[in-house]
């Protein structure tokens, strides 16, 4: 299949990562896939205008990638709330008191990042990451118009820690992945399935100033 988008480090597909399977040739994987949250963003403008999130019923997306990728290292996103795939290390990302906007008092600020096979390498540090920049109510929400964006800082984190290799994200959404990929020089493959985020992805990775996010 004809990439979507293609310059010297990322290549994008639009399709379904189990059909369009480029990205199983990439070396580490790091991905937001959807994880059974059953994510569905209401809009002012009705329940028309809504935003949901493809596949995200269930596991089954995120499972038969990971069945497909093998042994091969992998970073996944996912929730204490389903079942995590086997993994060797469980990453925390806290997103703070902003992510309080709407919820009642006890409310869910974080995501779980699954680390998967050997060759992680970088620094020594806790395994709670603190990252400015919200995938729901925040920023990069509102400007990228994708439900659950990630923080391109903490993606860029996330990938600095990868072996070495092209790094593969099959569910690649708005393209933070793809984007952090870029900024410190990795090569990526990226799939996303909706056009519409292609379409984004693309604008992105074709601006000439890097995009930067926070992350500590």
């Amino acid at each position: 299949m004809k990439p979507y988008y293609s310059d010297d480090l990322v290549t994008l597909y639009h399709g379904d990562c189990l059909a369009e399977t480029a990205w199983l040739g990439a070396d580490v994987l790091v991905t937001d896939p959807p994880y059974g949250m059953g994510y569905y963003l209401h809009s002012r403008a009705g329940k028309n205008a809504a935003v949901e999130v493809a596949g995200d019923h269930d596991t089954t997306a995120r499972d038969s990638a990971l069945a497909a990728w093998g042994k091969k290292p992998a970073m996944v996103f996912g929730s204490w709330r389903n079942e995590k795939p086997k993994c060797d290390q469980v990453i925390i990302w806290d997103k703070g008191d902003e992510a309080a906007l709407g919820h009642p008092t006890f409310f869910s600020a974080f995501e779980e990042i699954y680390v998967i096979g050997k060759g992680w390498n970088g620094p020594r540090r806790a395994n709670v990451i603190r990252a400015n920049g919200l995938a729901r109510g925040g920023a990069e929400r509102k400007a990228y118009g994708h439900p659950t964006p990630k923080p391109t800082g903490l993606m860029e984190l996330l990938v600095s820690y990868a072996p070495d290799g092209v790094i593969a994200d099959p569910f690649a959404g708005s393209g933070a992945t793809l984007v952090a990929a870029r900024n410190i020089g990795r090569a990526a493959i990226g799939v996303e399935l909706e056009e519409r985020y292609c379409e984004l992805i693309a604008k992105r990775l074709s601006q000439q100033a890097f995009d930067f996010g926070d992350a500590a």
